[in-house]
């Protein structure tokens, strides 16, 4: 692997963490081993690699580069977010508890009520920013916390030291959603957690052309198991879709400082306007815990959730319907601009009592902003808006 100063930037990790040209020709792009299986020198002996499953080297050179980027001593790749959640689900057991945020994305909820309750494992979903909330749902049980911070879509924080402090001395380890953030802005392990937890598919690889997941971890013995599992249970991404996401941290410093730069102004934008009751976005001095936004990450992202007019299903459609430059469809992190719909789309498994009862009001509408010209974003807004 090339050599890096282990006090690199992170623009500099990001284009050569974990990463050196090919031994074979020189490439400086890692190649994409398009392969199932290897052939054996002899019987019993091979150059590391038998089948594509179990190792891939387009997949390695991805992993190393995020465990890079997160600062962890492993990383581990799957074929979605919710594989790699699911893949840490894994190593659990029936009877174990789970304490999780309530503003979770809602494939998460789905994963844990629908799926895993099922299977045996507990689960408590708490408000995740409170961490006297968080810590009193814990229960000799207890095995993980699992938060998201910023939350989806209701752009909620955690204090992660603080419940790592707490989580620790009790065995229980701290799993942090840093999708949101990337590790450009957030650092998790650097805060205490345990695992950093991405769906590659949004910031990381940045294009909206690849579907991924990723855990990132320091401990040993936990990475062990997940790395059984990953081989074991097979929910790994093929080397193209490694290779894209490659691709795409190799820009991901200047991408997200043009996301966080076009978000901080349609987010003021939105919250002096007379059509909109109410903006999500840390980065506002109106947000609850901004102090604690400028303390845990040294940016505030590119995602904004907004509540049009009286936050009814109709004033929520009749502005998504007039967006023209923002494209209304679900996921985010691309270099374009999307609106979506969460109660509709993203959290259609989430019960409406229960966002109801947490503000995520019916016409709710999430922005990913993009790094188009600003100027263009604020004149579509503005004319959804001018429909409310």
């Amino acid at each position: 692997m090339t050599h890096l100063d282990p006090k690199a930037g992170i623009g500099t990790l990001a284009v050569h963490g974990g990463q050196s040209p090919d031994p074979t020709t020189g490439a400086v792009m890692t190649p994409i081993y398009q392969t199932s299986t290897y052939a054996q020198e002899a019987l019993g002996q091979n150059k590391g690699y038998e089948y594509a499953r179990t190792h891939n080297a387009t997949r390695a050179a991805l992993e190393r580069n995020l465990a890079s980027l997160e600062g962890a001593k492993h990383g581990l790749s799957y074929a979605s977010g919710l594989a790699a959640t699911n893949t840490l689900m894994q190593t659990l057991s029936a009877g174990d508890h789970v304490v999780c945020g309530q503003n979770t994305y809602g494939g998460t909820f789905r994963l844990f009520d629908k799926v895993w309750r099922r299977h045996g494992l507990e689960f408590t979903f708490v408000d995740a920013t409170s961490v006297v909330e968080i810590t009193g749902a814990f229960r000799p049980n207890t095995r993980f916390v699992f938060i998201e911070t910023p939350t989806n879509p209701l752009m909620q924080l955690t204090d992660i030291a603080a419940v790592a402090k707490h989580a620790r001395p009790r065995g229980i380890r701290v799993v942090v959603d840093n999708t949101f953030m990337t590790p450009y802005f957030q650092r998790p392990l650097e805060l205490g957690a345990d695992v950093a937890f991405h769906s590659v598919t949004k910031y990381l690889n940045g294009h909206s052309d690849m579907i991924g997941g990723a855990l990132l971890l320091h401990d040993d013995a936990l990475h062990e198991q997940l790395r059984f599992l990953q081989n074991a249970a097979g929910a790994v991404p093929g080397p193209m879709d490694c290779f894209l996401a490659l691709r795409g941290t190799k820009t991901l410093a200047v991408r997200m400082q043009r996301h966080d730069e076009n978000a901080r102004e349609l987010a003021a934008m939105l919250a002096e306007h007379p059509r909109v009751s109410r903006v999500f976005y840390p980065g506002l001095a109106e947000h609850p815990q901004h102090e604690l936004a400028k303390r845990q990450a040294s940016g505030f992202g590119g995602m904004i959730s907004f509540i049009p007019g009286d936050g009814s299903l109709e004033a929520g459609r009749a502005v998504f319907d007039r967006f023209e430059l923002f494209t209304r469809a679900e996921s985010l992190g691309g270099v374009e601009s999307l609106v979506c719909h969460p109660a509709s789309m993203t959290h259609a498994a989430v019960p409406r009592e229960r966002r109801l009862a947490m503000g995520f009001m019916d016409g709710l509408l999430r922005l990913s902003v993009g790094i188009e010209d600003v100027r263009d974003l604020r004149k579509d807004l503005e004319k959804a808006l001018a429909a409310s």
